[in-house]
């Protein structure tokens, strides 16, 4: 026998047996006419034909590692790029619940709300006026037993000033999504 046998080539490398009969299916290993394995020229052929990554998975460490690169940076970039498609993936599924919405479309929502909020806050006193001038009227008629006429005019005024002096407070808040 002028090479290893499979064991003593498993042994030699620290791969299973179950891995040198695979590499030795797909022509990974160099072997003599007998059947025995040339270590030597197969570990070569093994280092050439595997992907660095899973040599180092296979042996359990990084000495595998046939690159220009150091192997804790290839790591680190792969454990990046891993991560970035899982968050990636895990948005896209948020869209399609309807979880996710776009900041853009949400803020612009947010704005034509409070805009719409306004509008009806301003005229709001030219609705009210004419009908709370009537029950202030009428309470005091009822207390004091003599006629009282507000005019709806007045009642209007000051109402849109405290309207407006209360929309000016609420204009300061600022909504922020991010």
């Amino acid at each position: 026998m002028e090479g290893m046998s499979e064991r003593e080539y498993s042994a030699h490398s620290g791969l299973s047996r179950g891995a040198i009969q695979k590499a030795r299916r797909a022509s990974r290993l160099v072997v003599y006419s007998d059947g025995s394995i040339n270590a030597a020229a197969s570990d070569v052929r093994r280092g050439e034909m595997t992907d660095p990554d899973q040599q180092r998975r296979s042996t359990g460490s990084d000495s595998g590692f046939s690159g220009p690169a150091d192997s804790s940076s290839y790591l680190k970039a792969r454990t990046a790029l891993t991560v970035y498609q899982a968050q990636d993936k895990q948005l896209g599924i948020q869209k399609k619940k309807g979880t996710l919405v776009d900041r853009a479309r949400a803020e612009a929502l947010v704005f034509r709300l409070a805009r719409q909020e306004r509008d009806t806050w301003v005229t709001w006193p030219n609705r009210v006026a004419a009908l709370m001038a009537a029950e202030v009227a009428l309470g005091v008629e009822k207390q004091t037993g003599t006629p009282v006429i507000i005019e709806a005019a007045i009642l209007q005024r000051v109402l849109e000033a405290h309207v407006r002096q209360h929309l000016d407070a609420l204009a300061d808040l600022r909504v922020s999504l991010g």
